[in-house]
């Protein structure tokens, strides 16, 4: 440890153990974590050359790491490893109005890097229900979704480029690359950009990120509301909302426990009276869309549904889904899952949920981008209790296999990291996962950047 601080003199490196223990974890329930040796605390891709060479002349794994909001343990420390914390990179660079392009460090928020395009009349529109914490860096490395991406793409579609400092086949560990470019088509070579995207930081550290834009909308989303005495019932709306070809720009779900403990937190005035309630947000001119999300929630069995003309109300609603994972996690430790599965499947998968919670004795709280598909059943235990420890993950595992018996995938966008390793494997069969760990040992050939994650 010495010797690595006398290397990185002068730089803000953290070797307080209250400290580095805070900057070790994500929020990845029971996540295996390690003990780092020291975390940096970036400010520059200058520094993060020279940490990844001093890492890489000592044989210690480095692990970056943004705000901490993943669900996967993918920023979790391994033992030995140096925490590269990236959260103080955080300057907008760029913002090109001509070309609809942002240059961004990785350390930047989501919500601030919206709010500083919007005041250009520009929109960056990928929204992560942690949006208000979660890092752009972050938001890359899992290629997350959010609640529009239905309609408008996940983080993948919005990276045309980025710089990253990596290893590489001879071994020089420290280099810095530029990947992608700034414009709107380019097929010169392979597409290491969207390698990097969703790689969990196990090829290398991004330092700066080159992303899409679009104009603002003209005038505000209208928000449906539909509510439903089933989780199964809201399910076949929205199988019939895919059927009838309706593309809102999200589409929701939260069920009553959600809703409760929202509510009780706080107090948005949402009364939770039915099993589940769907979101639906519309954004094209004239009301033949709304009215037609209105018809199929009927359709489906809605308790009730209408068009909210309240904008404060719409919000209310659509601020309960962002908060229902931190609302939940008040109530004791919260296993999430993250499956997607097709959008046919979703009231069967619904119904799986149920009858494991039901089996194992869990309580299941669920949230789901129902619209594409992507459904976040929250495993409740009480803190302290093991056998409901164990029990959680046995559900874990059994809705894992259910959604890959509907021909599913075991994350939609929270990332592998340790909890979803075997999952994955289940998944890909042997034969891609090998393919993986060979892109994995080219790009990294002596495993230093965040080991034990994803392959």
């Amino acid at each position: 440890m010495h010797d690595l601080a006398t290397a990185l003199d002068g730089l803000d490196l953290v070797v307080d153990p209250d400290v580095l223990k805070s900057l070790s974890y994500d929020e990845a329930e029971w996540a295996p974590v390690g003990r780092p040796v020291a975390a940096l605390r970036a400010r520059s891709a200058e520094e993060v050359q020279r940490a990844v060479r001093a890492c890489a002349e000592r044989d210690i794994p480095i692990v970056p790491r943004g705000a901490g909001t993943g669900l996967s343990g993918g920023a979790n420390a391994t033992d030995g490893c140096l925490v590269l914390d990236l959260s103080r990179m955080n300057q907008v660079l760029e913002i090109d109005t001509e070309n609809l392009v942002a240059v961004v460090q990785p350390g930047v928020v989501n919500d601030d890097l919206k709010k500083a395009v919007a005041e250009r009349g520009l929109w960056y529109p990928p929204d992560p229900a942690s949006s208000p914490w979660s890092t752009i860096g972050g938001n890359v490395a899992t290629n997350a979704g959010g609640l529009c991406c239905l309609k408008y793409g996940v983080t993948r579609d919005y990276v045309l480029g980025m710089r990253v400092v990596m290893g590489g086949p001879a071994g020089d560990y420290g280099t810095a690359v530029r990947l992608g470019r700034r414009t709107n088509k380019g097929v010169a070579g392979y597409d290491l950009t969207g390698l990097f995207v969703g790689s969990e930081g196990t090829f290398g550290v991004i330092t700066e990120i080159t992303l899409r834009l679009r104009p603002a909308p003209a005038e505000p989303p209208r928000t449906v509301v539909g509510a439903f005495s089933s989780l199964v019932d809201a399910g076949r709306a929205v199988a019939l909302c895919t059927r009838r070809g309706l593309a809102p720009v999200a589409l929701e779900l939260l069920d009553r426990a959600c809703m409760t403990a929202v509510e009780e937190w706080k107090h948005l005035g949402i009364e939770p009276d039915t099993a589940a309630m769907l979101l639906a947000r519309v954004d094209t001119p004239g009301e033949s869309e709304a009215e037609a999300l209105v018809d199929a929630f009927a359709t489906a069995g809605a308790v009730w549904t209408e068009k909210s003309t309240d904008q404060t109300e719409a919000e209310a609603l659509f601020a309960a889904r962002r908060l229902a994972y931190p609302a939940l996690e008040r109530l004791g430790p919260v296993l999430t899952e993250d499956v997607c599965v097709p959008r046919s499947a979703v009231p069967d998968m619904l119904a799986r949920i149920e009858e494991i919670g039901e089996r194992h004795g869990v309580r299941i709280a669920t949230i789901a981008h129902a619209g594409d598909g992507n459904l976040h059943p929250l495993l409740l235990t009480p803190a302290g209790d093991e056998a409901a420890k164990v029990a959680a993950q046995a559900a874990f595992d059994d809705i894992l296999a259910a959604a890959l018996a509907a021909g599913g995938t075991v994350t939609g966008e929270h990332g592998v990291g340790l909890l979803k390793r075997a999952g994955m494997a289940r998944e890909l069969g042997p034969e891609v996962c090998a393919l993986q760990q060979a892109v994995k040992s080219t790009l990294d050939p002596r495993n230093l950047f965040n080991p034990g994650k994803v392959v």
